[in-house]
């Protein structure tokens, strides 16, 4: 059997992982276009100088050689053909496959801002010639200006206050992180990101680029009219899937991404995906569990991925720990109840008697999202609460004092198991 796997991140390095552990005697040719293998969760420590490349990377020293890996390095897909089942490369190339794993990623998405396609002085922030670049923008450049305060936005912040930068962060929600936190939450984060000298824009974004002769950005003008000077501009608002080499193929794609279902496959019976390419689940462990899942399947081994809980996010910055669990922003109708509490945390690096914050929503008894922030102790109880549905109502205690005594159970054989 020979497995193609198209991605060397984080579901395409899982999964050629999974491929070998359950057949020893396949062909495993694993096609990416970054030389090296490294975690783009943490690329804001490179950024910042406090990791180096090979501290980035999530995979076993000599990775190919061990899982016995032909790595294509540096090499870039711009076709699919099914009824040859091979995958075309630059220069014409063909790879042969009989099953191929999709797990391409993402690239840097640049919104149709008037003039922005046109500035040389704009980068992303998802690869390491990206850090490359502002590396050394932040050798010379006085207005950085960073597009995007999401879970990117901020790793960019971070990385650019480690080099002692400041920068500054346009948003079009209402506050930072909005995707995974609640305004209370968010609001500490941007006490903190303010105190480090970072400005920040909420509910605007920019409506336009001003560019000089040599075509470099020199400000923006903002959605409700203000200008900042700007002398260079990350965007990390938004990414899209790297499927273009679909293009005529007959592999289905949605609006977001490359679909595929609960196995990873598509609508190819010799073909799966995984990861940021399906642009749905764009986190870490998420990526991870479903190179994993589509593996197996790939090899023969049925596993879905209804039990794994991926809505999940973990950050630090500023040295203030937070988990996000599940739905925190309720609409209407979404939620029956929310419980909130502030209670002393543990120390955080920013000194003692700082209080913490806890956030659960409910709907009917079983919980649907939750916030930790300073102290994430009840983070294990929680996601086993959201995942397996479990009805507080029943359990006779506050609700952030349950544990896993409260739903979990011993059989006669030992065996664990919940009510």
């Amino acid at each position: 059997m020979r497995y193609v796997i198209i991605g060397s991140s984080a579901a395409g390095v899982n999964g050629a992982r999974e491929l070998r552990r359950l057949d020893k005697e396949c062909e495993i040719v694993l096609i990416s276009r970054d030389k090296e293998i490294y975690s783009r969760c943490i690329l804001h420590h490179y950024l910042g100088g406090e990791r180096t490349l090979e501290q980035l990377s999530f995979a076993e020293p000599d990775f190919a050689g061990r899982f016995g890996i032909q790595w294509m390095k540096g090499r870039t897909c711009v076709g699919l053909d099914r009824r040859e089942k091979t995958v075309i490369l630059d220069h014409g190339e063909n790879v042969a496959y009989d099953k191929l794993l999709i797990a391409s990623g993402s690239h840097t998405y640049l919104p149709p801002i008037p003039h922005l396609k046109e500035a040389g002085n704009v980068c992303g922030f998802r690869n390491i010639e990206d850090m490359e670049h502002l590396k050394e923008a932040a050798k010379s450049r006085k207005a950085i200006l960073v597009m995007g305060a999401g879970l990117v936005g901020l790793d960019c912040a971070a990385g650019f206050l480690a080099l002692g930068v400041k920068v500054t962060l346009i948003e079009t929600a209402q506050w930072l992180l909005s995707r995974q936190l609640d305004e209370t939450s968010a609001r500490t984060y941007e006490k903190a990101f303010g105190e480090a000298g970072v400005k920040q824009y909420y509910g605007v974004g920019i409506r336009e680029v001003v560019l000089n002769d040599r075509k470099e950005i020199t400000r923006v003008i903002l959605t409700d009219g203000r200008e900042l000077d700007c002398d260079y501009l990350v965007v990390t608002a938004g990414v899209r899937p790297n499927i273009d080499f679909l293009e005529g193929s007959g592999i289905e794609t949605g609006p977001f991404g490359l679909l595929y279902d609960e196995t990873g496959k598509t609508n190819d019976d010799c073909i799966y995906g995984a990861g940021d390419v399906s642009g749905t689940s764009p986190i870490w462990p998420a990526a991870v569990k479903e190179g994993i899942i589509a593996a197996s399947n790939m090899a023969g081994e049925k596993r879905q991925m209804t039990d794994f809980f991926a809505s999940k996010s973990t950050m630090n910055f500023l040295g203030v720990p937070t988990m996000s669990l599940g739905n925190v922003n309720p609409k209407e109708g979404e939620a029956s109840e929310e419980i909130c509490t502030f209670d002393s945390g543990p120390r955080t690096g920013k000194g003692e008697g700082e209080k913490g914050y806890k956030k659960i929503v409910h709907k009917n008894g079983k919980i649907i999202g939750a916030v930790l922030q300073k102290d994430l102790a009840y983070g294990g109880i929680l996601q086993q609460l959201i995942a397996r549905k479990i009805d507080v109502t029943k359990v006779k205690k506050p609700v952030f004092d349950i544990d896993y005594s409260d739903f979990f159970h011993m059989d006669e054989n030992f065996e664990y198991y919940y009510e």
